[in-house]
């Protein structure tokens, strides 16, 4: 089903970020951000890199397949450098255009398709992954992991008692 409640949080958040983002120069987008080695050019490149790797993920389910966000080898530091430097115009128009074109692949993705699967990554160790993520799937995961192995060699794994089970099908 459709998280409607969700899509519409987004869409919020969109509009609030590039309202404040409309007045900025190309000096301001050059200012350093909160994050270390990022200025605020970087952190829009990388918000909108993300976006777009997103409209791929969400392409997946109506195609049949199970995406990855990101290829294997992907630097978000190194895309984000790419486009950090562009004009405050550009920079505002990249943002524009990717969440356009995220919100309409979630207005275009069928309500049955939206329980289906991509590959996430987030970050490239689990050290470095918030903990808002690990909380949420976490949960998502230990759901439905008594359906992927033996409940008997699940209870022994996790009592010391054996080896972790072999795991069946994706999650």
């Amino acid at each position: 089903m459709k998280p409607v409640d969700t899509i519409a949080a987004c869409r919020t958040s969109h509009r609030l970020l590039l309202a404040s983002l409309a007045l900025l120069t190309d000096d301001d987008f050059r200012a350093p951000s909160l994050l270390a080695r990022y200025s605020r050019g970087h952190v829009v490149t990388h918000i909108a890199n993300k976006s777009s790797a997103h409209v791929l993920t969400f392409g997946g389910p109506a195609a049949g397949e199970i995406r990855q966000l990101h290829p294997d080898r992907y630097d978000p530091d190194l895309a984000a450098d790419l486009g950090a430097s562009r004009s405050a115009a550009e920079l505002r128009s990249d943002l524009v255009q990717c969440f356009e074109l995220l919100e309409a692949t979630w207005d275009a993705l069928d309500d049955i398709l939206w329980d289906r699967l991509g590959m996430m990554a987030a970050g490239p160790r689990p050290s470095d992954w918030p903990s808002i993520l690990v909380e949420g799937e976490l949960s998502k995961r230990l759901r439905s992991f008594p359906d992927r192995a033996d409940h008997a060699e699940i209870l022994a794994w996790l009592l010391g008692r054996g080896p972790a089970p072999e795991l069946t099908g994706l999650w």
